[in-house]
């Protein structure tokens, strides 16, 4: 368990992203996937932050409703 509530914000610095709400705004407008590509196989991910998404999809874990959330977003144009 994490001791602290898991956020948009504690994802991106998870995956070593900038976790300005404008830098995550800017990540997500520019990342958009088409419906087709599951966000953990989109070719912008390094083999790290693919291992940390897919690890917690599968854990359904506390980052799991996190990661979700940005799929939406990723998914949402």
């Amino acid at each position: 368990m994490l001791d602290m509530d898991v956020t948009q914000e504690l994802l991106f610095q998870q995956l070593g992203l900038d976790s300005s709400p404008e830098a995550i705004e800017q990540f997500i407008a520019t990342h958009q996937l088409d419906i087709n590509t599951p966000m953990h196989q989109a070719d912008f991910w390094t083999t790290s932050q693919k291992d940390f998404l897919i690890s917690h999809w599968k854990k359904d874990d506390e980052w799991a409703m996190v990661i979700d959330q940005l799929n939406e977003q990723m998914h949402a144009q």
